[in-house]
């Protein structure tokens, strides 16, 4: 009797065990530890000023149409946009080099050839990047330009269209259709009168032959705070050690990146030496990534436009623009936002930090410059410039910053060897002004 009571119980505590191995697994399975609630933290907003697209920094300074009769031309972004707007949905197919060795006096003739309207950028540009804009039937090449030539027929619908590349001195044709053109043909003659100023040379420059109107403004001054710099261009703010090299001059650093920030003028220099490439870029990643880095932090703070592209140097430049003119200055301040992309990443950064807000109005005014004929007429006769080096003659504003205050000014300015200069009756007979 004893064996078996203890074999008895032996069974029970099995089986107790066994009960109790079950229950403990269970409760681990299904075990659930009460957290008290995390509070989620709102994302920190680093955007300075605007995003943009690209149809607004990339965008075109001049139209001319070349009549049979006339030649009528505008630098008003407003009619110039119109156009664009026109020939958006017209179809392009078949792009093909036409001449690898395009040179000055080859553009020429093909520019003065009647029958067709160009299209005049500041910069190259991309085809693989602007074909977001236009209407492109096929894979795209990476080719790059800096004016649209269209030709028209005015038998039928069907037209040519070149692609000029003067940096690399490249033509490419391709053809395009349109169920009508007469609408942009109709905003071509209603354009101011142009006339070219240099017809017996190898270079083709035309300018208005009526005065152009634009408005003269003075801004009060106004600046983004450094701090918003700071936080988006370092990868972690606290981290950032702040020194006052001079009166007007701060230097933020951190183990990786640099900004030198010059007070007085607004104007700011980051770099991320680790960065450097030297390496070209591709053209299109090269002005699609700077365009991206600049919108990640919302950096346009005022209207900005493409200006000049370098893929060897890895360099973008984009220019302040007013009233759809461009803007230049001679003063410590800028009037550009420049980078140099570097591996992955942004390698140097240059731009002011002041905004350009609403302006006085008991400052504004309208003001009619002289047409640019005008002022060929006088260029040509300078003593201290070879008038036949001239580029280009066009509207746009000279900034003056003085204490408190931005002050623009409507002029003509001039191009020679990529150099900006305004023309002034004063400086004919002496140094000319340079421009950045």
């Amino acid at each position: 009797m004893g064996l078996k009571y203890v074999e008895t119980v032996k069974s029970v505590v099995l089986l107790l065990l066994v009960a109790l191995s079950i229950i403990l697994t269970f409760s681990i399975w299904t075990y659930s530890p009460r957290y008290d609630t995390i509070e989620e933290l709102p994302p920190v907003d680093i955007s300075i000023g605007d995003k943009k697209k690209l149809e607004e920094i990339i965008q075109p300074y001049k139209v001319v149409f070349n009549f049979e009769d006339s030649l009528k031309g505008t630098t008003d972004s407003d009619k110039i946009n119109r156009i664009i707007d026109e020939i958006k949905d017209w179809k392009i197919a078949e792009i093909a080099p036409k001449d690898d060795n395009f040179g000055t006096e080859d553009l020429s003739t093909l520019l003065r050839k009647p029958n067709r309207f160009t299209v005049f950028f500041q910069s190259e540009v991309p085809l693989t990047v602007y074909d977001s804009i236009l209407t492109v039937e096929e894979p795209t090449p990476e080719i790059s330009f800096n004016k649209i030539v269209v030709e028209w027929n005015p038998d039928n619908i069907a037209m040519t269209v070149y692609f000029v590349s003067q940096a690399n001195k490249k033509l490419y044709s391709a053809k395009m259709n349109a169920e009508d053109y007469q609408n942009v043909l109709t905003k071509g003659r209603e354009l101011q009168e142009y006339r070219e100023v240099k017809p017996d040379s190898s270079s083709y420059l035309v300018v208005s032959a009526e005065p152009v109107e634009a408005i003269s403004d003075t801004f009060l001054e106004n600046e983004v705070p450094i701090n918003k710099f700071r936080d988006a261009l370092f990868s972690d703010a606290n981290a950032v050690r702040n020194s006052q090299v001079g009166i007007h001059h701060e230097e933020l650093a951190d183990d990786h990146a640099l900004m030198n920030v010059y007070t007085e003028n607004k104007v700011l220099n980051y770099a991320s030496p680790a960065a450097e490439s030297r390496d070209p870029a591709i053209p299109s990643e090269l002005l699609v990534n700077t365009i991206n880095f600049v919108n990640e932090h919302g950096g346009w703070t005022d209207e900005f436009r493409l200006a000049y592209t370098d893929a060897k140097t890895r360099t973008v430049r984009f220019r302040l623009f007013l009233h759809g003119l461009p803007v230049y200055t001679d003063s410590g301040s800028s009037t550009e936002i420049l980078q140099k992309w570097g591996t992955n990443r942004i390698y140097s950064y240059s731009r002011p930090y002041y905004r350009l807000n609403l302006p006085l109005p008991t400052e504004t005014k309208v003001e009619l410059l002289p047409p640019g004929t005008d002022i060929a007429e006088r260029l040509s006769k300078s003593d201290v410039l070879d008038f036949d080096s001239i580029d280009e003659i066009t509207p746009g504003y000279f900034m003056k910053h003085e204490t408190g205050l931005f002050i623009m000014e409507p002029a003509w300015f001039y191009l020679i060897n990529g150099n900006w200069s305004r023309f002034s009756p004063e400086i004919l007979g002496g140094e000319l002004i340079g421009l950045e």
